[in-house]
């Protein structure tokens, strides 16, 4: 045996499938993944992350609260003395690690972050208004508003999530009033300087937000076309391929069976050759509609009425052909998953079930396309079928592979009823 065949061993295909698992594993991703679902899932790592940025700079707050809490002179300036200022403390502490734990989850993350920043604010608020002297719009505190409307930008970039930031400097301008402190001119251009830096934050980072994502989108849509275009151009060198070799093998293969069948003179051996060559001109058949199949180029309704007429004149059986509703355009899968059911219950028919007509229908739905093929053979159990017979199980599962219903109606002595239906784009 080769041992470039061996079991186990590590070629690039290998490898790249091995990748493409551990990244698709990572984020919770299926093989048959959308785009819309690899934009939400690269949406949702950028939360994580930067929420996680954001639990780093409540650390380091926290840590120059401790300080505070821990210097009388601080602590005195915030008002921060007594019990009641070390619960609050350890209840920001606690709070900020419940998010941690909760941080990647798809919807309770983002609520309890945006929960907690709120929180976050809220206390910034006060320690801002607190101080009787050099409080509100003179506290040296009152820059890290900034801060927290980058926050909530970076993180939450719409509009009205981003409001509870810019709400904190006229709520801190109120406070000043309702505490009698005197605004003056100073105070008065310092609000409007913060408001103007504000609304350019919100404005630059919302903005390269959006670009961002809009870049990202357009990134994985334009991946997307390339493998669709990947898989095309691999279809239609496939097809090239099997046409130009299995094709012309098959063609060469009839034509010497009719050379071989005009100078046999044995009824026998005749008899052979003209199996032979009925076989070599099915496959060619075959080959034929799955390289239209490849290319795209198959028609479903004629495709499936041109086999019922050929098989019938070929096995004798009568079939009559029926189509109803309005034709559509059905993805590769999904036309040959229909022919190759209509394929295999012909072929049970005539094996199995003797019958004096086979009728089959194909119906275009508003939203599912159904095949119906009835006979009135001997009929069977579908619940009991032979070892070793595996049609029924293909067909199960080739409805369960694309999403679709297969129904087989049968009992011994009163013919079989094979529905199967499918989803399809409506009209």
């Amino acid at each position: 045996m080769d041992s470039n065949l061996a079991l186990g061993e590590e070629t690039p295909a290998n490898d790249l499938r091995a990748r493409v698992r551990e990244v698709l594993s990572r984020r919770k991703l299926t093989d048959s993944v959308s785009t819309e679902q690899a934009t939400a899932s690269w949406e949702q790592d950028r939360f994580v992350a930067r929420a996680r940025a954001l639990f780093y700079a409540r650390m380091m707050f926290l840590t120059l609260g401790l300080l505070i809490l821990a210097v009388p002179t601080w602590s005195g300036y915030f008002g921060l003395t007594g019990a009641l200022s070390f619960l609050g403390y350890f209840t920001m502490l606690l709070y900020s690690v419940a998010n941690l734990l909760v941080i990647d989850h798809p919807k309770a993350g983002r609520w309890v972050t945006y929960t907690t920043l709120c929180l976050d604010l809220v206390i910034l608020v006060v320690l801002i208004a607190k101080p009787q002297v050099g409080g509100g719009l003179q506290s040296p505190l009152l820059a890290t508003q900034l801060l927290f409307t980058t926050l909530f930008s970076i993180l939450y970039p719409k509009p009205l999530a981003i409001l509870p930031p810019l709400l904190a400097l006229p709520i801190t301008t109120r406070l000043d009033l309702l505490l009698n402190r005197n605004v003056t001119a100073v105070e008065l251009l310092t609000l409007l300087w913060y408001l103007a830096l504000n609304f350019i934050i919100v404005y630059v980072l919302v903005y390269l937000n959006e670009r961002e994502a809009a870049a990202h989108r357009e990134v994985v849509a334009l991946q997307g076309d390339l493998k669709e275009l990947a898989v095309v151009e691999e279809r239609n060198r496939l097809a090239r391929e099997i046409h130009d070799g299995l094709g012309a093998s098959l063609s060469s293969m009839i034509i010497q069976a009719e050379y071989i069948l005009n100078l046999a003179r044995e009824d026998g051996l005749r008899e052979e050759i003209r199996e032979l060559k009925a076989t070599a001109e099915e496959s060619i058949d075959e080959l034929r509609r799955n390289l239209r199949m490849m290319r795209e180029d198959f028609e479903l309704s004629q495709g499936l009425e041109d086999y019922a007429k050929t098989f019938q004149e070929r096995t004798g059986l009568p079939i009559r052909f029926e189509r109803t509703g309005a034709q559509r355009k059905l993805s590769p899968d999904v036309q040959l998953a229909l022919f190759r059911i209509l394929q295999e219950c012909l072929s049970n028919a005539v094996k199995h079930a003797e019958p004096k007509l086979v009728q089959v229908k194909l119906d275009y739905g508003e939203d599912r396309v159904h095949l119906i093929v009835q006979d009135d053979g001997k009929g069977f159990d579908p619940k009991h079928t032979p070892r070793g017979h595996y049609g029924l199980l293909n067909m199960r599962e080739r409805a369960m592979k694309l999403g679709g219903q297969l129904i087989v109606d049968s009992s011994p002595g009163s013919g079989a009823q094979v529905a199967f239906s499918l989803p399809c784009p409506p009209t």
